[in-house]
């Protein structure tokens, strides 16, 4: 099953497409089963991946899925990978099972809510980008995940924009995290000029001893 962890986000990326593309005429029942059983599907595999992580030597509990390289330009290269170790399928299970709980409870609570639709679609979407945050091998692709987050926070807060106290939060939240992001960049670039690479298990292996001889200077 760990070959499959790239299913584990993939899932709700579908929900959100169906419910946000063609979703349009579908009751609202529809609408809420199908964002919720696309999460419930990705917690399902985070629990076969698990079990299977469990029967392995510990010391062997730390496996990569590269599915595409992505970025290939001089000494940088960028795969769309997945890095399966505890602390990860820990996170991708804690996600994906609350996340299904809260689209299952979310199908009653807004319930007539003239933005049915576009709340499971944005919903779906927030889980998506925070399964690729928790999930993915590298710095760049977790920029990605956390900047998918930040554009989620920014619409389910501003949720009801017609509200100016919604549409202020949303404001607020978006430039909160765009602060963030300057630093989670300048972060970036001192770990490519330091290591040469953006993937964890490379930068993890050469950390202890880069550091030790000042590799930041």
């Amino acid at each position: 099953m760990i070959d499959l962890v790239w299913l584990i986000p993939v899932f709700p990326l579908i929900g959100f497409l169906i419910n946000g593309l063609i979703g349009k005429g579908f009751p609202e029942k529809a609408i809420g089963w199908i964002g919720s059983l696309s999460v419930g599907a990705s917690f399902v595999v985070a629990v076969s991946i698990f079990l299977e992580l469990l029967g392995m030597d510990p010391g062997a509990r730390s496996v990569q899925k590269v599915v595409y390289t992505w970025i290939l330009s001089g000494d940088m290269k960028v795969p769309i990978g997945f890095l399966v170790d505890p602390l990860s399928t820990i996170m991708m299970l804690v996600v994906s099972g609350v996340g299904f709980v809260i689209h299952v409870y979310s199908i009653g609570y807004m319930h007539g809510e003239l933005g049915f639709r576009r709340y499971f679609a944005y919903l779906n979407l927030f889980v998506f980008n925070m399964l690729i945050l928790v999930s993915s091998n590298n710095f760049l692709l977790l920029f990605v995940g956390w900047e998918g987050v930040g554009l989620c926070s920014y619409l389910l807060i501003g949720y009801y924009y017609e509200k100016q106290s919604a549409s202020d939060a949303g404001k607020k939240a978006f430039v909160v995290n765009r602060i963030g992001d300057f630093g989670f960049l300048v972060g970036m670039f001192l770990i490519f000029v330091t290591f040469g690479t953006f993937e964890f298990t490379q930068i993890f292996s050469e950390a202890q001893a880069k550091l030790a001889q000042g590799g930041l200077l």
